[in-house]
């Protein structure tokens, strides 16, 4: 096994989370790491905590004993007025996140009952595959393997690629999440080591794009179009998070079937049904989440979509993936 973390030349990178027994980022059973980093600003986002690339810093103020019974958070090192009280019967620590947005380990470490805490960590390859490995023998009876996630993995291409010749050094199928906003020599890096590579096809009409997601797609499918064209031995799943009243309609779903059906190595096509499973985060952060009305749609939608799907693929059923 090599020995990276001694190697002062081997990347690092920062790592959100890693997630063992994941069932739905790849086939067979895997172990996902998100990796912190995005280029996209989704309004429907789940994950916020992978938008900044660096570290950062968060607050669950239910776990906050408040400043008669702590107050460590409001003396050094922490800066002054990044956190604070208003005097009334609440004695719960209040935030600036303007002040407190570059508060990071030393922050953290004085608070007792861990309610400041950092999303993310810089580690090295093998620290990851380490931990990755610790599941190998799940992959080798399911077919899994690592999959790369975000935020965007390919937003740290060079640790995203040593992360996946590390794990086919290793003998593990790898697979990444992404959604090509990024230069194509960032996928050049990565994709030879990928098995499998799940894409979003988010938006199909480039203004509605623009103004969910933050950009327009031009630069995402042209990358999409020349990674199947670059890469034939790579297995691609398109995926579509399925937002009512955004892109939940059958003009959305035909559009993405007529993109990706001229290339027989787009395996399949999956639906992420939309839910607001991460909208705590978001307070965590102290950011202000934006589809606050928008709903789930509704199983008979996704149903009919689907149908779509699976006539296009030449099968009877096919149940909707669930989001991550």
């Amino acid at each position: 096994m090599n020995n990276q973390a001694n190697n002062s030349s081997a990347p690092t990178g920062t790592v959100l989370n890693i997630q063992r027994y994941c069932s739905h980022d790849g086939p067979g059973i895997r172990t996902t790491v998100f990796l912190k980093g995005c280029s996209l600003r989704c309004k429907w986002c789940g994950n916020p905590e992978s938008i900044r690339q660096k570290p950062e810093l968060a607050y669950d103020p239910k776990l906050c004993t408040g400043r008669k019974e702590c107050g460590a958070c409001l003396k050094p090192p922490c800066p002054e007025g990044a956190f604070y009280v208003v005097d009334g019967p609440d004695d719960k620590i209040l935030v600036n996140w303007d002040l407190a947005s570059n508060c990071g380990e030393e922050t953290v470490a004085v608070c007792p009952t861990k309610a400041l805490y950092l999303f993310g960590e810089r580690m090295t390859v093998d620290q990851v595959l380490d931990e990755v490995e610790k599941d190998s023998s799940f992959y080798r009876t399911t077919g899994g393997g690592m999959t790369l996630s975000g935020g965007e993995c390919l937003l740290q291409p060079d640790f995203s690629a040593a992360l996946l010749k590390g794990a086919h050094d290793r003998g593990f199928n790898t697979a990444i999440e992404t959604a090509c906003n990024v230069p194509w020599r960032f996928l050049e890096q990565a994709l030879p080591h990928v098995d499998t590579m799940l894409h979003d096809h988010k938006m199909t009409i480039p203004e509605r794009h623009k103004k969910w997601v933050g950009v327009d797609n031009k630069r995402i499918l042209e990358n999409f179009k020349k990674a199947y064209e670059t890469f034939p031995e790579i297995d691609f799943i398109a995926r579509t998070p399925l937002i009512p009243g955004i892109n939940a309609d059958e003009e959305h779903i035909r559009a993405v079937l007529a993109f990706i059906r001229p290339y027989k190595n787009v395996i399949d096509y999956e639906l992420l049904p939309y839910h607001r499973f991460g909208l705590g985060k978001y307070q965590f952060l102290g950011w202000v989440y934006e589809l606050e009305d928008y709903k789930s749609p509704s199983p008979e939608l996704v149903a009919h979509l689907q149908a779509i799907i699976d006539e296009v693929f030449g099968r009877n059923v096919q149940k909707a993936a669930v989001t991550t």
